[in-house]
């Protein structure tokens, strides 16, 4: 007896051995079969579907989900407009707060206000708290007078690390403004956070996913570094899953940061690595640890990425890398070395360079087969480096709806020339390269059918249509944010498609995201999502959507007492 069956629906399988298919078996956890193999079996539960379309659950391949959860309870400057807007909601949030209390909120973007907060307008905004901005980038931020003298800048005691820079005015004073590495002038005051506080925040963000469609991603940088939120951060991962909050599967990319030196066995070549030798892999298909994350520059918003020839009209002339290019390139080799895969951040296309040598370094250095190293972002890349791709098997991660989110101002920044080599797609694919949908959420909105949207269209905010050449067709963007997901993570045999004995991970749509207008895909209905064959997602509400469902929807463990382990 299969556990469910959907049946009277329009299945799109993204299997090419078999594309559509109108009736969908479930038995324990994986696909039993389709159509005719499954249509007369008896199953705990059927639903007629009514035509709705069933897909593979969304994968998004970069993503960081702690921050994300993290600022859905922070203050949320993405609509801010203009400064005196972003200090209005700061004197509102700080007059609710305790005098001593922080001010954090995230999302503002400097492009939209015209420039950056400053720390005087954030001290009258806050009466001298404590305030702290994160840029939507998560590159830089804006603080208040406070925290530049709790962190020791005020006072000049403050070494500033390599790879940063503390903004200061023409007189040689901070403005408030930290770029990339400075920032751990803050983080250093304020982390590690609490284990528990973390495993809140990793299930506010899995239950948004879930309601998007999204059954897989991948947590771009956990533990130090930018991006990390706890030295213990697994740990919160972990907790979530406990807890039964941690709805959706997750690899957990590691950042650099944490490597240090190993005493191994001289014949293990292991010079680096985590303790106990934890690698790319270690986990299940719940919750695993993937590559090593290696950041080589900023970011195009802030105009820090490594580019080769200067912004078009701006001060940071070319950007800069985070630290010397050969400690990264040896970074790149020993995490090679040590069993990783490794995920190199490089936007500009001088960064694509150094992760592309370095990729080639390791290999000769410790030849791997199929080993899908990747290059986060891919922002900038020229024509002549698509081929490097593909001779290294590099895999290419770049992020669609930045092209609607702030493609205006990155247009603007490398002038008419680059702005076709922006966030490529169809060049990637006419290299023989295969291109996972990804987001970067929180910095980009990151719904995948937004993202589908932004690949056919790459339409900016003002409406303009960035790189045309690199649109892709509807049925490649769903490729996108499922088999090629699924294949960036080694996982194409394990889900991505509708494959009978693949993980029963898919979604149930109010459309069909290949046959609609472009303009409507971002706006389908996400009716019901499924990982393992339980629901995370509308199950109370499929009867509501018209669906009819003859038995008990199977649903996620039901949350577990983070502290006994007990169910309650």
């Amino acid at each position: 007896m299969l556990d469910l069956k959907l049946f009277n629906a329009r299945i799109r399988t993204v299997d090419d051995d078999r594309p559509r298919a109108r009736t969908l078996g479930v038995f324990a956890g994986r696909v039993a079969g389709l159509d005719d193999a499954v249509a007369d079996l008896p199953a705990r539960t059927a639903v007629d579907c009514g035509g709705a379309v069933i897909a593979p659950g969304f994968g998004d391949a970069h993503n960081h989900m702690a921050w994300f959860g993290q600022s859905l309870d922070e203050l949320d400057l993405e609509g801010a407009a203009t400064l005196p807007a972003l200090y209005d909601a700061v004197a509102r949030r700080a007059a609710g707060l305790p005098a001593d209390a922080w001010v954090v909120g995230s999302g503002y973007d400097d492009t939209a206000m015209g420039a950056h907060p400053h720390r005087a307008g954030l001290d009258r905004a806050a009466g001298g708290r404590p305030v702290w901005l994160k840029h939507r980038s998560g590159h830089m931020c804006a603080v208040s007078s406070e925290v530049l003298r709790l962190a020791g800048v005020l006072g000049g005691g403050a070494d500033v690390p390599e790879g940063g820079v503390v903004v200061r005015d023409a007189d040689g004073v901070p403005t408030g403004l930290l770029q990339e590495q400075a920032q751990g002038l803050v983080t250093a005051l304020v982390m590690p956070y609490p284990v528990t506080e973390l495993a809140d925040a990793i299930g506010r963000a899995s239950a948004v996913y879930a309601a998007e469609g999204l059954t897989h991603v991948v947590e771009a940088g956990i533990g130090l570094g930018l991006i990390g939120r706890s030295p213990v951060e697994a740990a919160a991962y972990q907790l979530a899953r406990d807890r039964g909050a941690l709805g959706v599967r997750v690899e957990l990319m590691v950042a650099g940061d944490n490597l240090h030196p190993l005493r191994s066995h001289a014949d293990d070549g292991i010079d680096v690595g985590l303790d106990l030798g934890l690698r790319t892999g270690f986990g299940d298909d719940r919750l695993r640890l993937g590559p090593m994350k290696i950041w080589l520059d900023g970011s195009l918003i802030g105009r820090t990425a490594a580019v080769t020839e200067p912004f078009c009209g701006h001060a940071h002339g070319s950007g800069y890398l985070q630290a010397g290019p050969e400690e990264m390139r040896a970074l790149v080799v020993d995490a090679h070395r040590a069993g990783w895969r490794v995920a190199a951040h490089a936007i500009g296309d001088s960064a694509v360079d150094l992760a592309l040598d370095a990729f080639a370094e390791a290999g000769r250095a410790a030849p791997r087969r199929d080993v899908r190293h990747r290059i986060e972002h891919s922002g900038v890349v020229r024509p002549d480096q698509l081929a490097r791709y593909a001779e290294l098997g590099a895999v290419p991660v770049p992020q669609p709806r930045f092209l609607h989110a702030v493609g205006d101002t990155m247009a603007e920044a490398l002038g008419p020339e680059r702005t076709p080599w922006l966030y490529r797609h169809r060049s990637f694919l006419d290299a023989g390269l295969r291109v996972p949908g990804s987001s970067d959420r929180p910095v980009a909105p990151g719904a995948p059918l937004l993202g589908m949207q932004s690949m056919v269209e790459r339409r900016s905010s003002a409406g303009i249509v960035l790189g045309p050449d690199e649109r892709v067709g509807p049925e490649q963007a769903l490729r996108a944010y499922t088999i090629d997901a699924a294949w960036a993570s080694h996982d194409e045999h394990r889900r991505g498609s509708i494959t009978p004995g693949k993980h029963a991970d898919f979604v149930l749509l109010a459309d069909d995201p290949v046959e609609v207008d472009s303009g409507r895909i971002g706006g389908i209905g996400v009716l019901a999502t499924f990982v393992a064959g339980e629901c995370v997602h509308g199950a109370d509400l499929l009867a509501g959507h018209g669906l009819a469902v003859d038995g008990p929807i199977p649903q996620g463990p039901r949350p577990r007492g983070p502290d006994t382990g007990a169910t309650r």
